[in-house]
């Protein structure tokens, strides 16, 4: 017998390659895991009796599945299975596509309304002048106005790293300089060439900003 073919025989099992579900590595029970998270809806439903609730909340009591199905299909909506692990199953009457795309809204809204906290950072040296100190100065209170942290480093080049206090100087005076936008977290720290100090926004500033705007959208659905 060959070498080549021999060695062709042997071969390697089809789960050392692809996994023994195959490609992906997902099994039966995952696939099936997935699949049930939908809520069966109408035909999908396999019980034979369930529990009916009235699209405002109130209780119908237990119904046959078919008797189930006439009554949604009266009514123009949907029958969703809610609870499936009860005894008997729970099944609610409902527009499932105005449900679905208000819980899309909800869950957006959800999104909008969390907090990410963003920190920006602005270099500065020692040796800076006047006009590049303004500029950052501003782009620095650009960041906090809109509600980001900022890192503010220091870079010591050489034997600049010898006088800290230069640098340390200049970033208290930017602190004085941006107070109406934010307030020192962290105060200058000298971490080998760097010295770092953290802003963070001023509260009563972004509170303010807060109720003008909420003032604002109020008067213009007012106007509409």
């Amino acid at each position: 017998m060959r070498r080549g073919s021999s060695r062709r025989q042997q071969g390697f099992p089809c789960c050392l390659l692809f996994g023994r579900w195959g490609i992906g590595g997902t099994t039966p029970h995952e696939r099936r895991t997935a699949i049930a998270e939908a809520p069966r809806i109408n035909d999908k439903i396999r019980a034979k009796e369930l529990r009916l609730v009235a699209p405002d909340g109130s209780q119908i009591g237990i119904k046959n599945r078919d008797e189930a199905l006439w009554l949604a299909d009266q009514l123009g909506l949907d029958l969703v299975e809610v609870a499936p692990d009860a005894k008997p199953p729970v099944a609610r009457l409902m527009d499932y596509g105005k449900h679905k795309y208000e819980q899309s809204l909800r869950e957006r809204e959800a999104r909008k309304k969390q907090t990410r906290t963003v920190i920006k950072e602005v270099k500065f040296r020692p040796k800076i002048d006047n006009h590049d100190f303004a500029v950052k100065r501003r782009r620095i209170e650009m960041f906090l106005d809109e509600g980001d942290k900022v890192k503010v480093t220091m870079m010591f080049r050489g034997r600049e790293v010898t006088h800290p206090e230069l640098g340390r100087a200049l970033l208290e005076r930017l602190a004085r300089e941006v107070e109406d936008y934010g307030e020192v977290e962290l105060t200058p720290k000298l971490e080998g060439r760097n010295m770092t100090m953290l802003l963070i926004p001023n509260r009563k500033r972004r509170s303010r900003a807060k109720r003008q705007q909420a003032a604002t959208e109020a008067a213009s659905a007012t106007d509409d």
